[in-house]
């Protein structure tokens, strides 16, 4: 006989499918499940709504896992949601062919609130958002490893998630980095020593429609990371790359990629904003611009801050490129919407003095997919277009 789950009653109608409940919206449960406790949730009426993780310390108060009252969530559920995830992007996006580096779960877009796992040929980088996944990490790795048999792993939450799902963890030992192969350029990752999960997968079909345009040019990487779009453009025929960024780390990773892939490019350890105001004031032009900076912010209040630094950032790299040049310019702040971008782009050039044609609008690769209901997890934008 199951041990029933600890029930947390709602004190207003709730009418939306969106897997997130907000403290507000609860009645305080007697007694208090830990933070991460799977509990069934009762509307004001007394129906039964889902079955998700429960926080009373966090903002969001209960994230729903599952909207059918005769299925249990425990490590089967666990097990059958992460093959539904490897499922997706082995045999319906046939990612294996292309790379082995993809996402395998992107938390609310694979019904899997919290949770974030990247691949890297053999490393797992498991990334925690909530106190719940974390709690239940035992299930999710097992799960893992029926999908990946003698994957190697790597776990971790960022101090300010901790902070506000109220839960402790040091992380993981570093691993080795992973070597990983993308439509035939090579990358080190490295989860430990860069950015977030080790390396950026979600830009991988925005490297490789860029890198089409690229043979024969003369191309600006800003941002640059561990250099995945500028290794990209030299190992398609770029007469010269230069990379742009100001963190140190990431451009020796990014030197390390270049020799992998046997091309050599010029990189610069530099803050953008006075590299690009001097670049500009020389003439010095490019015919591919590329700007990929990081995110922005993840404070609601600071949204309009970070669109003006976006203009300033996008108004000083329309000066440097060539009349008919091409510029990718990208935005990973989920908080600031494509419309925004947009906006802001539009201003950029007219305060710049240019013109833009805009060729193409994306996002991130198939692998980082986002339920209709559920927009918080589309979070980048991509912009590609022609400068005059």
């Amino acid at each position: 006989m199951n041990t029933p789950l600890p029930a947390v009653h709602l004190k207003n109608a709730w009418r939306s499918s969106h897997p997130w409940i907000f403290q507000k919206l609860v009645a305080k449960p007697e007694p208090k499940p830990k933070p991460g406790s799977i509990v069934d949730v009762i509307g004001v009426d007394g129906e039964w709504i889902g079955r998700g993780f429960y926080n009373g310390h966090s903002r969001i108060a209960v994230r729903i896992l599952e909207t059918d009252p005769d299925v249990a969530v425990d490590a089967d559920w666990f097990s059958r949601k992460i093959a539904q995830a490897v499922s997706l992007r082995r045999e319906v996006l046939k990612l294996d062919e292309t790379s082995n580096a993809w996402r395998v779960v992107h938390a609310e877009g694979d019904g899997l609130s919290g949770l974030v796992v990247d691949r890297y040929d053999d490393l797992l980088v498991v990334e925690f958002f909530s106190a719940g996944m974390f709690r239940h990490r035992d299930w999710i790795y097992d799960a893992l490893k029926e999908q990946f048999p003698g994957a190697r792993f790597y776990s971790f939450a960022e101090e300010h998630v901790q902070k506000q799902e109220s839960f402790d963890f040091r992380g993981t030992e570093p691993p080795a980095p992973a070597i990983i192969t993308e439509n035939g350029v090579h990358f080190r990752a490295d989860p430990a020593g860069a950015h977030k999960t080790g390396f950026f997968a979600d830009q991988r079909d925005n490297r490789e429609w860029l890198s089409q345009q690229v043979a024969g040019k003369r191309v600006l990487d800003l941002c640059c990371n561990t250099g995945g779009f500028g290794v990209y453009a030299k190992v398609r025929g770029a007469e010269e790359v230069v990379g742009v960024d100001i963190d140190e780390d990431v451009i020796s990773i990014a030197k390390g990629n270049a020799k992998l892939n046997d091309v050599r490019l010029k990189f610069v350890q530099a803050d953008i904003f006075p590299w690009l105001r001097d670049a500009g004031n020389a003439k010095d032009l490019y015919d591919v611009v590329i700007l990929d900076p990081a995110k922005m912010t993840r404070d609601r209040e600071q949204v309009i801050a970070a669109l003006k630094k976006y203009l300033d950032m996008n108004k000083l790299a329309l000066g440097v490129v060539k009349p008919g040049g091409l510029f990718a310019t990208f935005s990973c702040t989920g908080l600031v919407s494509e419309q925004e971008f947009l906006d802001m782009l539009r201003r950029a050039a007219y305060f710049s003095g240019r013109t833009i044609q805009i060729l193409k609008l994306s996002g991130a690769g198939a692998d980082h997919p986002f339920m209709a209901h559920v927009q918080e997890s589309r979070y980048l934008k991509a912009v590609f277009c022609r400068v005059f």
